[in-house]
């Protein structure tokens, strides 16, 4: 048996679903981005408490339309299983689900792919109701072309899953199944409608008190909910109000909005959200739509980046795809290089036009940061003197919570104030303007 082309990892003895990972190179991918993927694979396996054992890869000129991988490849892979006890296989691609049924036929165990896996990640991390409605569907509408593979990882299991019925077997529970599951999809759809319905309603509100939103993103456990924890600590109008910060991935899956003032009284509206990663499966993209779109309508983007990833710029890369695919490509940008206390040779803080090297963990570089996003916000806006008649002085109170007000003066025929507006406020309070 030939295994020049598999790795052996170091395990523990702790009794955990034990994988073989597998990957397959065509032409399409180079071979740094294919190693990354799959030691990116190697992250999510254990993100979902399964231990890899062995990585399995192989070189091809194009995927076999049956099982992706050679005959050979699954010849040795059995083997493998059966030599280090394994009882699931992973396989870095987005398996076909004749190909996932295929393959988990030929090698008698749990074949799971790289969207299934990320799904199950998602289904674990899901807290909220929005999230939860939202990875159901996914998974729903992963799961129906694909029941037959999936109903033989669950025999091999012993038991069920997601919305799969454990009685009887053959074609017509296959379609008992799916009839069930498009029923369940039909009515997540609808709550989703609603869901989405309600983001636009809190969108609207935001937009009507003229507060100028800042959006988080980036590749996944970049440090985005470490950055906003600081910056709700040092800015925010509520300090109580912190984000769920863990070291793994996709820690986060909820937008989280919150009110940040700076030193000089400008507020803005901060928003956390799920984080980017290579391949996000494309059910994940629009069943999150409401949630990632948040970054479409936000002012100004701070692209948060590990900078001690050696892979960062690569995650970069995927961050700016993801963005373009969203609708948000064009929109201001500031680039955080995080995690730069671990960086050789960069003293920080350290600003470079756009780009600002920081530690989130211990606040290093946020003072820095703030000016930077108050200073790009302000690119934008137009200083103005607005003349307030009094008995129009709400217009003074809607103004001083939406703007940065450089100065208020009570006359005698009313209140002159002078203020940076945004271009929707400047439209809604043109006929105070002088």
């Amino acid at each position: 048996m030939n295994l020049s082309n598999t790795q052996l990892y170091e395990t523990g003895s702790d009794k955990k679903r034990r994988a073989v990972l597998v990957g397959a190179r065509t032409g399409r991918t180079s071979e740094e981005e294919f190693e990354v993927g799959m030691y990116e694979l190697k992250g999510l396996a254990k993100a979902c408490d399964i231990e890899p054992v062995m990585n399995a890869t192989q070189n091809l000129v194009a995927e076999d339309a049956a099982t992706y991988i050679g005959s050979g490849k699954i010849e040795e892979i059995k083997a493998v299983i059966e030599m280090y006890d394994i009882d699931t296989a992973i396989f870095n691609n987005t398996l076909s689900p004749s190909q996932l049924a295929n393959l988990s036929k030929a090698l008698d165990v749990e074949v799971i792919d790289r969207t299934g896996l990320i799904l199950n990640i998602f289904a674990e991390r899901a807290k909220t109701k929005e999230a939860r409605l939202q990875v159901d569907y996914a998974q729903l509408k992963y799961m129906l072309p694909r029941l037959v593979g999936l109903r033989a990882n669950l025999s091999r299991q012993g038991g069920t899953g997601g919305s799969l019925s454990n009685k009887g077997s053959g074609e017509k529970q296959i379609e008992l199944d799916r009839r069930k599951i498009e029923k369940e999809m039909a009515f997540l759809r609808r709550e989703l409608e609603d869901v989405e319905k309600t983001r636009q309603l809190q969108r609207g509100r935001r937009s009507s008190a003229g507060i100028p939103l800042v959006a988080l993103v980036g590749y996944t456990n970049a440090g985005k909910s470490t950055l906003m924890n600081r910056l709700i600590d040092d800015y925010g109008t509520d300090s109580g109000q912190k984000v769920f910060v863990e070291d793994m991935l996709f820690a986060t899956l909820d937008t989280t909005v919150r009110k940040l003032e700076t030193t000089s009284g400008r507020a803005f509206l901060l928003s956390d959200t799920v984080g980017f990663i290579n391949d996000l499966p494309t059910d994940l993209v629009n069943a999150f739509h409401s949630t990632l779109e948040e970054a479409l309508y936000a002012d100004l983007i701070v692209e948060v980046i590990d900078s001690s990833d050696e892979n960062h710029m690569m995650h970069s890369e995927v961050t700016a795809r993801t963005l373009q695919q969203l609708g948000a490509g064009n929109i201001p940008r500031i680039t955080v290089m995080n995690k730069a206390e671990r960086l050789e040779n960069v003293e920080i803080p350290l600003v470079r036009g756009d780009k600002i090297f920081i530690s989130a963990k211990s606040g290093i570089g946020i003072r820095e940061l703030v000016n930077l996003i108050e200073k790009k916000l302000n690119e934008s806006l137009r200083r103005c003197t607005l003349k307030i008649p009094y008995d129009k002085s709400g217009i003074e109170s809607q103004i001083r919570n939406s703007s940065q007000v450089v100065s208020v003066a009570y006359e005698g025929d009313g209140i002159t104030m002078e203020a940076y507006l945004t271009s929707e406020n400047y439209g809604r309070y043109s006929e105070y303007i002088e």
